[in-house]
């Protein structure tokens, strides 16, 4: 049983920052990709960052150059800080990992959070 914990999100006036943390517990053996997706109302959901065991990143064209993805390994913690806001960033984020468990033994999954809702006000 794996599980992600979000927490960070929040209401903040557009232009400011939010740091978002994920935290994934449980019978990990290594996670290699962890994501950060958004779903904003009426929309699909979308891939906002992603960063590799390595420490490989990528982003949504969307977000380059406000957003910021890291992770701590020993922590099994991933990070999204987000600067410049846009009110078009309102939305809930999930958090996502790709797990190879413990128990059962090398099982290879995709986790999801439970959400964390960031509104950017104008």
């Amino acid at each position: 049983q794996v599980q992600l914990v979000e927490s960070g999100g929040g209401l903040v006036q557009a232009g400011g920052s939010l740091r978002l943390s994920c935290a994934a517990s449980g019978s990990i053996l290594s996670i290699y990709a962890m994501n950060w997706y958004r779903q904003a109302p009426g929309k699909q959901r979308e891939l906002v960052a992603r960063i590799t065991s390595g420490g490989s990143s990528n982003y949504a064209n969307s977000v380059k150059g406000r957003f910021t993805i890291s992770r701590d390994n020993a922590k099994n913690t991933v990070y999204l800080q987000m600067n410049s806001l846009k009110p078009e960033d309102t939305a809930v984020y999930y958090c996502n990992a790709a797990v190879t468990t413990t128990a059962p033994l090398k099982y290879e999954a995709n986790y999801w959070g439970q959400g964390t809702q960031v509104t950017v006000s104008s």
